[in-house]
Order: C-alpha cells, then structure tokens, then sequence
C-alpha cells in the first residue's frame, strides 16, 4: 500500500515525540529533521517538503507548543492538519447537476487503465450514490478499448454509447450527450483517447470535445507509480484543458506516495478518487483527512463503517449478533461472519482502518488468508451435525474429515480451538454488553491466523 514504509516512520517519530518529558526548539528541530528524511524518502517534491516542515515549525512556535503541558498531542495535531492541507483540505466531492446529466470527461494518457476506471467510476455512482450511469465509447482509435468498455459496462449493469471507430470523438460526445438528457441519465462518462505522450493532436481533441459539449468535470487519471511525472502530466493536461480533479490508480500498490502528497500542491488541482486494486469495486472517494489519519497510524474508521454499511445488510448483521449473543454459535456462522469480512476487502486494508492496531507483513497476510481458507475447507468437510455441535468431534471424526479435506488432525484442531475461542469471547462480549466495556483478549475475534496480533 501506497504511505506504507512513510506511515511507519511518522508513527516511530510520534511515539519518539510523545516520549520527550518536555519539547525544545533542539528536539522539535531534531523531529523535523526526521520528518524532512521520511518525505524525501517517500519521493515527496523538495519544494513541498521545504514549505511543509517550516509551516510546522511556525504553527508550533505560534502555538506556544513548547509552553504546553503535553505538547505532543499539539504537535501531533499540527503535523496531521498539515498533512490534511497538503493533500487539500478543500472540498473535492464532485457536484451534480440536478436537473441535468453531470457529464464528466475522463482523460490521460494511455496505459494508465483509463477505460477500467471509467467502469470503477460508474459503478461507484451507480452503486454508492444511486446514479444512473452512461459509459460512452470515445477512443476510436483503439478498437479493444470499446470492447472492454463494453465488457464492463456489461458486468456492472450500466448502459455503454458506442459508434464504432469510423466516427469523430467529438461525433460521439455529442451523440452520448444527447442520448443522456432525452433518457433521464443522471451521468455520462466519457472514455477518452490516451497517447503514450502528450502531443498536439491530442490536445487539439480533447479541447474540441471540451468546447462541443463542455463538460461539467474533467478527470485526469494518473499513476501512483510515476512518481513525480504524474505532476508534470497534471500540469501539461492542466495548460491546454481545465482539469478539474484528479484520479489516483495504483495506491495500493508499491509507490511510495510522494506524487499524492506533492499533486495538489504544485498544480492546484485536487485528487478526488483513488483506485486501491484491481477489481471494478476498488475505487474510493480521497478523503484528505482520513489519510492524513491513516499516515499518521490513527486508523480510519469512517472508511470502515461506510464499507460495512455497503457489504452487510443491517437487518442481518443485528440477527446475526443476537443469535451469537444468545450462544447459538456454530462453524456454519463461524465460516459466514469470516467471508462477510472478506466481503470488506483485504485483512492488511482492513487492519489499516483500526485505530490502534499493528499493520501486517506480507508474510502474516499470506498465513492468515491459508488459515482462512482452510477453516472454509475443512468445515465444509463436516455433516451438518458436527458443524452444529463440534463437541462430537472426537479422533475418528477428525481422521475422516482430514481425509476428506486433504488437511492434517493437526488443522482440524486449530479450527476446532478458534471456533472455541470465538465462542467464549461470545460469552464475555455479552457480559460487557452492558457496561460498554471493550473485553480484553479481542484478538480472539480476529480471523484464523491472527489471533496473536493483539
């Protein structure tokens, strides 16, 4: 994940600041020498880590951070509202039109996965924020680009405007654009043509397409993973069209995330969604705030909320709570609350959305999704009696469903002891149901093969 090795840093060099009896200007001096390192090293522009770290020290000195009684926590505040403004503090939510289709262009240049997002986008407003949704098929030149666009606007349910390639982009724009107000659209998407460069034809397009049917939001998609050319593209686009926000792919991949913290920055233009995977469903509105949150290790559990609001039915997940509360508890729910998680995206994301609790290494990640599906395996193994009633599974039982799943004794054991630990932390959840309070030992409640990172 993109901030990852950035986020590390700033959370060793918050618990280093949170452990100074007093704060001077010597070690205020010496943090932000350390921060000034950890942004350079994430590939953050020197302009920006310049300006950044001084209106730091500024703010602090302002503050009186040094007159405080617990000055850390300012300083905490000061660096995570920096960090809050340098990725743009200012609203970014798109507007809609209310009477009218919103049209939106999506621009950039070719190989970014333009035309994937296009169908992220759409199935976020579709799915998200209950849109009617036009995909429109405006690169001509690559006749696979209006296939795939096809392809996914059939996947998702959403109406795709082609004419095929032996018709002017602008052609198209404006036919797609007229479809959309006489069908009642709320949105239309344009996929635009990319070039491996930026060049005057280009431009030229994109400009005629702009002035016929004048878009009310103009997107460009850059990769997390250039780096610092992501803003010379923001800029280059930004001279010849009004781009009015920016999609960020690839953040959850290995960039270092300098390029999202610098963009708005130099170039003014804010990034208003951020791709995090390769599935048509990993596109998520960029909250400033919340990751500054997650940067600074404070986890972001409005993201999570909204995420378990959009996967699980609430009608459902109340039942499903009153029955494990009561005690009816079987491996049958056992397996169904742990795909319902995995329904919430990856356990290393998933860990990163709660406060407080320790990132994963790729090497924990990959032994607790084995364990998980395992435990899915080797239930599935069971008659339905011994999935209700564990307790009869004694060595005979065990032998067999080993057999027949292809595991070991060994792994039947574990799943058998997680299921009990799930169980007596069931027990202990109701009895502090009423005091509010949180149990110890919550590790027991977390999926297979992570019970021991609490």
């Amino acid at each position: 994940m993109a901030f990852e090795s950035l986020s590390e840093r700033f959370q060793k060099i918050i618990k280093k600041v949170k452990g100074q009896t007093r704060l001077t200007e010597s070690n205020m001096d010496e943090m932000l020498k350390e921060v000034r390192i950890a942004l350079l090293e994430a590939d953050v522009n020197f302009k920006v880590v310049k300006e950044f770290t001084e209106s730091i020290k500024q703010k602090a000195i302002g503050e009186e951070v040094y007159l405080k009684l617990n000055p850390s926590q300012m300083v905490v505040k000061i660096v995570h509202d920096e960090l809050t403004s340098l990725l743009g503090s200012d609203s970014s939510e798109l507007i809609y039109q209310k009477n009218k289709p919103t049209v939106i262009m999506l621009v950039g240049l070719q190989g970014t996965g333009k035309t994937t997002s296009a169908g992220k986008l759409a199935l976020l407003m579709k799915k998200k924020l209950n849109k009617k949704v036009l995909l429109a098929a405006g690169d001509v030149y690559r006749p696979a680009a209006i296939d795939q666009l096809k392809q996914i606007g059939s996947q998702i349910d959403v109406d795709v405007f082609s004419l095929g390639c032996d018709v002017s982009p602008v052609e198209i724009a404006e036919k797609a654009r007229e479809k959309a107000f006489n069908e009642h659209y709320d949105v239309l998407i344009l996929d635009t043509a990319g070039r491996l460069a930026i060049d005057e034809p280009l431009m030229k397009e994109l400009n005629d397409i702009t002035n016929d049917i004048t878009p009310d939001e103009t997107l460009l998609l850059v990769d997390a993973m250039s780096g610092q050319d992501a803003i010379n593209v923001a800029n280059a686009f930004n001279a010849d069209l009004k781009i009015s926000g920016i999609i960020m792919s690839k953040l959850d991949g290995d960039a270092r995330g300098g390029s999202a913290l610098s963009i708005k920055y130099l170039t003014g233009i804010p990034i208003k969604f951020a791709g995090v995977g390769e599935k048509l469903t990993d596109l998520d509105v960029f909250h400033p705030d919340r990751m500054a949150d997650r940067i600074l290790g404070m986890g972001d559990v409005m993201t999570l909320v909204e995420k378990v609001q959009e996967e699980i039915d609430e009608k459902e997940a109340r039942k499903d709570a009153a029955k494990m509360m009561s005690g009816e508890f079987t491996l049958d729910d056992m397996v169904a609350q742990m795909k319902k998680v995995q329904k919430l995206g990856s356990l290393g994301g998933l860990m990163k959305l709660i406060p407080g609790m320790p990132s994963l290494t790729e090497e924990q990640k990959l032994v607790a999704e084995k364990e998980m599906k395992n435990l899915e395996v080797i239930v599935n193994s069971m008659t339905p009696e011994e999935r209700r009633h564990p307790e009869i599974l004694k060595n005979s039982r065990k032998v067999r469903i080993a057999k027949g799943s292809g595991k070991t004794n060994a792994d039947i054991n574990r799943v058998i002891k997680k299921y009990e630990q799930s169980k007596e932390m069931m027990k202990r959840m109701k009895q502090y149901q009423k005091s509010g309070k949180v149990p110890p030992g919550m590790g027991g409640m977390l999926p297979p093969g992570m019970g021991g990172m609490m």
